[in-house]
């Protein structure tokens, strides 16, 4: 078994880009069971794949019609998306000025054809090594230390990274706000120990809420959490947010300092819009929490929720 197969039991993406399907075909054979193979016969699929799969790494061939292999490493560089994806040359040019020129535009290592199936691996396992701890390390700054959901940093880079994504598309990018109810109440009655262990459990039950990969749970602040939703529209994140309710109801925690049935509850503020290049992403979160707010005004444990669409500036 390969080293990064024993660091996750997922397979890690490999990307193959050549426009010689039978370049592709040897390289494919090569990584098939220690890795999830894609394939792009040109630039234009490589860039798209890369965008939808996010590989942990690309095995890039330099000279190809269309967009060739220096100019699709520019564009995954120059995209924050993009940008972390780690690159490997493979090229029948081995002189050192191409070798240089690849390495400046960004690659982390450059394969000459005909390419040696032993030397192959060996880089490929390195780079793959690699792109795992950097990834692990990367998630150590963006985990929240109490609860182990996202912090506050990651959910500002998920928003920002959705918000291109469903822009570009045009699709309704969706935010949740959620604030555990008279919070403050529970601390003072129970202690800060028992109001760490009462956040860990709202954080595992709205968590499991959250299915699909892109979708994010974060923890906002305190007692508050955030959720990003991509390609979701307003009515089914109500949906989503009314589960995380129900599943926060479900643990049945006992707070006396309650003024809803004695038991931690939480509210909940939601809000989407067809991403627009008229509005930032942070005036979501502000109506998320303008819903939120209406919530606790209303009542609290319960869901409030609200679309910026009105307020798209017209063509």
């Amino acid at each position: 078994m390969q080293h990064w197969q024993k660091v996750s039991q997922t397979k890690p993406k490999l990307l193959l880009v050549d426009d010689q399907r039978v370049n592709i075909l040897v390289l494919h054979e090569l990584f098939r069971e220690a890795c999830e193979v894609f394939m792009a016969t040109s630039g234009e699929q490589a860039l798209q794949l890369c965008r939808t799969v996010s590989p942990d790494l690309v095995l890039l061939d330099v000279c190809m019609d269309g967009l060739d292999g220096h100019e699709v490493c520019r564009r995954l560089k120059a995209d924050p998306q993009t940008h972390d994806i780690p690159i490997i040359f493979v090229t029948a040019k081995g002189d050192e000025a191409d070798e240089v020129h690849g390495l400046e535009l960004g690659a982390v290592d450059f394969i000459v054809k005909p390419i040696n199936p032993i030397i192959v691996k060996a880089r490929v396992n390195t780079h793959l090594t690699l792109k795992r701890q950097s990834d692990t390390l990367r998630s150590f700054g963006l985990l929240d230390g109490l609860t182990g959901v996202a912090n506050r940093r990651r959910f500002d880079e998920a928003l920002a990274l959705s918000w291109r994504q469903c822009r570009r598309e045009q699709r309704s990018l969706a935010v949740i706000m959620i604030d555990v109810d008279y919070f403050k109440r529970y601390n003072d009655h129970y202690g800060h120990l028992q109001g760490d262990s009462c956040l860990q459990a709202v954080a595992k039950a709205l968590s499991d809420v959250i299915k699909r990969p892109h979708d994010l749970l974060a923890r906002y602040g305190g007692e508050e959490f955030a959720c990003v939703l991509p390609n979701t529209p307003l009515s089914d994140a109500v949906q989503i947010a009314e589960r995380m309710q129900a599943n926060v109801e479900a643990l049945s925690l006992e707070h006396l300092g309650s003024e809803i049935g004695k038991i931690v509850t939480v509210s909940l503020g939601v809000a989407a819009i067809t991403a627009h290049h008229a509005i930032e992403p942070q005036a979501l979160v502000e109506e998320a929490d303008r819903q939120l707010y209406r919530a606790k005004q209303a009542g609290r444990a319960r869901v409030c929720s609200g679309t910026l669409a009105a307020s798209l500036p017209s063509e």
